[in-house]
């Protein structure tokens, strides 16, 4: 199997490759190009940007929580109907968690087989520039640094210097050279950048920095580049498809809730078609707006930024109300973060409060710093309502709140091996039928989530059915 495919990287964090990789997809999706995108890592926003200026969803690939298998797996599905593969990494290169780089961007570009474009952020240099590059090339001499990108240039002075020190001293071409330009910035808050959900304008920005990008990097050789990669290795194109548990023999679908609107929207797209393949309808849920709750048999509230819509949140009383009624009565749900924050008693942030769904009894406060971030590594216990348990699961979190005035009494479905959930000891409030937690989870990374909430939907729908009908038996 053949696809043009490359890996957009960079020498650290914040030397503008997200602004590149946007740029150049969207440049090569306004000529007529099929680009597939890709973010390394466990990010949800870059995604979403990505898929904006592709017109394709963005899938993730992160060799920390993902085994080889799944993530060739998740590299090649989505490739259909694609011309072009484009990755951007996160963090620098040679970055990631282990000491020998096992779970890089370069460990990445090894096992999927992508030439890497450097961007390199040039702010302040100049004959310095050399070495950097020359270092990269040598660190491991298996990665093909196939052209750089020069980043937040001061002027044609400054890019003529660059362009004359990197074809002295080194063989790699510059493909590209931007300057330094206010409308190549992406709006950011406390968590990143801002979703491009709740930007108004986000397509008329992302058609802008492609038009950018478009007239200032080379995009014939940068798409000859990405050409360059030729056959993918055996053991990528050779995945076998993923196995959706409970799939087979066909079981009775069900219809889950799944809350989508500018408070919460973080979603893996596979994660998304993992629910559907095992069974499930996902009908979308406006927690601004709908003032009801849908026909359902179970709900998934992933992470947003609830702390952003707090008074329409609050002011939404008769979905709360619902909520609250549903859950309650033993709806099956699950909340990520930002979910977890929304369905608690209230959400606390810059000096102002708002009641929230209160099915949680504790108070979501948020703080100016990070309370837990990065991967964690979480151990089910006894109450873990779904069966079929795993011993242990890899995630990750990056929340700014914490949960206060807790309830003593309510139980945990993990013991927190890394990371820090709720108190840095326990995630995973079991409450009724609903497990919240701060970790995010993902059914490609080994968790299987999504069938193990959809087969635990099927198991409850009875008891529930049986509920509402006693239920009306009484009312009449």
């Amino acid at each position: 199997m053949t696809i043009d495919r490359l890996l957009v990287s960079a020498a650290h964090k914040s030397s503008g490759k997200t602004t590149v990789t946007l740029g150049i997809a969207a440049a090569l999706a306004a000529a007529g190009r099929t680009v597939q995108p890709f973010k390394k890592g466990p990010d949800y926003i870059d995604p979403m940007w990505l898929a904006r200026a592709a017109a394709r969803p963005c899938y993730n690939l992160d060799p920390y929580l993902m085994s080889r298998a799944a993530l060739a797996r998740a590299f090649v599905q989505p490739l259909r109907g694609a011309q072009l593969a484009l990755v951007e990494g996160n963090k620098g290169l040679y970055d990631g968690l282990a000491l020998d780089g096992s779970n890089s961007n370069a460990a990445l570009a090894r096992m999927l087989g992508l030439p890497v474009l450097l961007v390199i952020d040039a702010r302040g240099m100049t004959r310095g520039i050399a070495p950097l590059i020359l270092g990269y090339q040598a660190f491991e001499r298996d990665i093909r640094i196939g052209g750089v990108i020069l980043n937040r240039l001061g002027g044609s002075r400054h890019e003529a210097k660059l362009r004359a020190v990197i074809e002295h001293y080194t063989d790699v071409p510059v493909l590209g050279a931007l300057a330094e330009d206010s409308r190549l910035s992406l709006s950011e808050r406390h968590l990143g950048l801002m979703p491009c959900a709740e930007v108004g304008d986000a397509d008329a920005r992302v058609a802008e920095i492609g038009r950018i990008v478009a007239a200032q990097v080379d995009l014939d050789r940068v798409c000859r580049l990405a050409g360059s990669a030729g056959v993918l290795p055996a053991e990528v194109a050779g995945a076998p498809p993923v196995e959706v548990a409970g799939a087979s023999p066909p079981r009775p679908r069900v219809r889950i809730g799944i809350a989508r609107d500018r408070a919460f929207g973080f979603y893996y797209p596979d994660d998304l078609a993992a629910l559907e393949a095992a069974g499930a309808e996902l009908v979308p849920i406006d927690t601004l707006r709908d003032r009801r709750l849908p026909a359902i048999d179970g709900l998934v509230i992933g992470g947003g930024f609830p702390e952003t819509c707090m008074a329409e949140l609050e002011a939404n009383a008769s979905l709360r109300g619902a909520l609250h009624e549903a859950i309650s009565a033993g709806l099956p749900s699950y909340a990520e973060c930002g979910g977890l924050m929304y369905l608690a008693r209230s959400i606390r942030w810059r000096g102002s409060s708002a009641r929230m769904v209160g099915v949680i009894p504790g108070d979501a406060v948020m703080h100016e710093r990070p309370i837990g971030r990065g991967y964690v590594q979480l151990h089910e216990t006894a109450a873990m309502p779904w069966r079929a348990g795993r011993a242990s699961l890899r995630g990750h979190e990056f929340h700014h709140s914490s949960l206060e005035n807790l309830d003593p009494s309510v139980v945990f479905a993990y013991r927190v091996q890394r990371g820090h959930g709720v108190d840095g000891i326990r995630d995973g409030l079991v409450i009724h039928n609903l497990l919240a937690s701060y970790a995010h989870l993902r059914s490609a990374a080994g968790a299987d989530w999504a069938a193990r909430f959809v087969d635990f939907v099927r198991r409850e729908r009875p008891r529930a059915t049986a509920s509402d009908a006693q239920r009306q038996s009484c009312a009449t």
